[in-house]
């Protein structure tokens, strides 16, 4: 298997993989079709991905060099898709892993590189971005080598090949010298150089580890995944073991194997490449695919458990089904349960026919998951995100995050005290210039709604990184938001007169001519309590008239709450409505009477 190379790339969000995967395809002459020559960011081909900048699903992609084939494995670079992660690396033999030349190593590699490490992966770094104006190129190299001793690497993985490199302009070298560089084939000759080529052996009897799923509307259910031993053919008889190890027999009707960025059929596939299989009809992620006369399990996956849960339920307000394709409880079970199929890191438990618990990763997990599915055309509500609590030696234990800021010197003093006040304990704090570094642990729970504050209170400078660190104690008395909401006391549509009158309440999240209901949240009250308003009260007309009546009044640029925003803001008795045109967020009792019946009922 000489000819053959797997291979990871490894980075931080933004830190330029997309890109340089973009130049290793071009640059090898692989067939790329029409749309994918006239676009950038080839492999990010989620339009959310796109939008955010960040790979949130592995891809694969493979590109010849010279006579060998080098499969391409594109990993997310967030801790909350850490399941993907996970699947991914076990088809690779090696890591590229890319460090920003003005950045060094950032938060969310760690995690990844912690990873492969304990897999044993040969790991090449490669220096992106050295044609930044700012770039740090020895401060990053330096950085990069606490960070694998951090890591607890062995001689094997210290002993790195470095290469430098400036995905932009598709050119790599050996020296930090943009100017003696031409290309990109450096990096090419680094991964032929020092990641193996798969140890297989083709003799044995047939083993695939499953690693993702697919979907094809002609093929039905495709398994993607690494064989690593026995060689496997087109109408071939095997034996699926699932994660219980039950084994049942099935023919392979379509036999696929990886080509620049799509698929194609091919005879045989033999051990240490990667495939694509049809013809299993419920083959899902972390099973094997085995030999029909010796089948024999490789080792399960480990995935990272759920932290973070939410109850997902049937749109039952006002508006409900004005919006949406699809609103009913069977169409919204179906789509949760089926994403269950391609994402490890996601639970879903039904507990009522109108209800659903959904646990994932963590809040952008979940986010990400509900934008998604309104955007496929599913109308639903959403409660406030929790954290999942677990019982060890009899307490209660909750999870914390390990969370990492960058912020400029005058504004670390807000970013400390905000933090110790949701119950985050520093770790460590030290500068550069003018930027100050802070090291947190703080509960899980403590994060919920911090985002949007850290960006104001840091004027929109500040980075802020988080990954899983354990279960640990809750550290109780919690602080709830001193904040009420401004709820719609009738339904109708918005007007500015109503607006203006209770701007001085509180921040407003709606603008004029918006068709709201009662119960619904128009905006934040300036105090702790909930109080309903009229903003669609609108002026009685009279027949006189006054000169400059009207005009010197001012209507402030109301707060527009996105799908984050709103998941952020919500407290317990307050739901996001999601459609696929508009996110609204309402109390789960519309009326004051129910509102107060309710109080009574939980009370009683």
């Amino acid at each position: 298997m000489n000819n053959l190379r797997n291979i990871a790339i490894i980075a931080h969000v933004d830190h330029g993989k997309t890109t340089l995967v973009d130049a290793l395809l071009r640059q090898s002459k692989t067939h790329l079709n029409k749309e994918a020559k006239d676009q950038e960011m080839i492999m990010d081909s989620n339009e959310l991905e796109r939008e955010r900048g960040i790979t949130i699903f592995s891809k694969n992609a493979s590109v010849q060099y010279k006579d060998i084939k080098i499969n391409i494995i594109d990993t997310p670079g967030h801790a909350d898709f850490g399941g993907e992660v996970e699947r991914v690396l076990n088809m690779a033999d090696g890591c590229l892993l890319l460090i920003d030349a003005k950045e060094g190593p950032m938060p969310q590699t760690r995690f990844v590189l912690k990873k492969a490490l304990e897999m044993g992966h040969k790991i090449i770094v490669v220096v992106n971005k050295i044609d930044k104006p700012d770039a740090r190129i020895q401060w990053a190299l330096d950085a990069t080598l606490e960070l694998f001793l951090e890591l607890g690497a062995g001689d094997h993985s210290l002993d790195f090949p470095v290469i430098y490199a400036s995905g932009r302009d598709g050119k790599a070298g050996l020296e930090p010298d943009l100017a003696k560089m031409t290309d990109i084939v450096p990096i090419f000759d680094a991964i032929i150089q020092h990641i193996p080529s798969p140890v297989v052996d083709a003799a044995k009897p047939l083993q695939i580890l499953v690693t993702s799923i697919a979907a094809d509307n002609f093929k039905g259910r495709i398994a993607i995944g690494r064989v690593y031993n026995g060689v496997v053919q087109t109408g071939q008889e095997i034996t699926q073991i699932n994660r219980q190890g039950v084994q049942k027999k099935y023919r392979i009707t379509s036999l696929m194997t990886f080509a620049g960025l799509g698929k194609i059929e091919t005879d045989k596939v033999t051990a240490g490449d990667i495939c694509a299989i049809a013809g299993i009809p419920d083959a899902t992620i972390g099973e094997t695919i085995a030999d029909a006369e010796n089948p024999n399990a490789l080792p399960i996956i480990n995935i990272e458990e759920p932290t973070v849960k939410m109850t997902f339920m049937v749109n039952d307000s006002p508006f409900a089904g004005k919006e949406g394709e699809f609103c009913t409880s069977r169409q919204i079970k179906e789509r949760l349960f089926k994403e269950l199929e391609t994402d490890v890191a996601l639970r879903v438990q039904e507990t009522d026919p109108t209800h659903w618990i959904v646990s994932g990763r963590g809040e952008l997990h979940l986010a990400i998951f509900i934008e998604r599915l309104r955007r496929e055309g599913y109308e639903f509500q959403v409660s406030r995100p929790q954290v999942i609590m677990r019982q060890v030696d009899g307490k209660d234990m909750v999870p914390w995050e390990r969370i990492f800021i960058e912020v400029p010197e005058q504004y670390h003093g807000a970013v400390i005290q905000k933090l110790g006040g949701r119950k985050g304990e520093m770790k460590e704090m030290r500068s550069h210039g003018t930027t100050v570094f802070l090291e947190f642990i703080i509960p899980t729970k403590g994060l919920f709604g911090y985002r949007n504050e850290f960006l104001t209170d840091t004027k929109g400078l500040g980075i802020m990184n988080t990954s899983f660190h354990q279960y640990m104690e809750d550290p109780g008395n919690w602080k709830e938001p001193n904040n009420g909401s401004l709820v719609a006391s009738e339904s109708g549509i918005t007007n500015y007169y109503g607006l203006i009158n209770v701007q001085d309440r509180g921040v407003l999240f709606l603008d004029h001519g918006i068709a709201v209901y009662e119960g619904q949240v128009v905006g934040q009250n300036s105090r702790s309590e909930d109080i309903r308003v009229n903003v669609c009260k609108t002026k009685q007309l009279s027949n006189m008239r006054s000169k400059g009546e009207g005009s010197d009044e001012h209507f402030n640029v109301p707060k527009e709450m996105g799908l984050e925003d709103a998941l952020e803001y919500i407290s317990d008795d307050e739901l996001v409505e999601i459609t696929p045109k508009t996110v609204r967020i309402r109390k789960m009792y519309l009326t004051e009477l129910t509102a107060k019946q309710a109080e009574r009922k939980a009370k009683g």
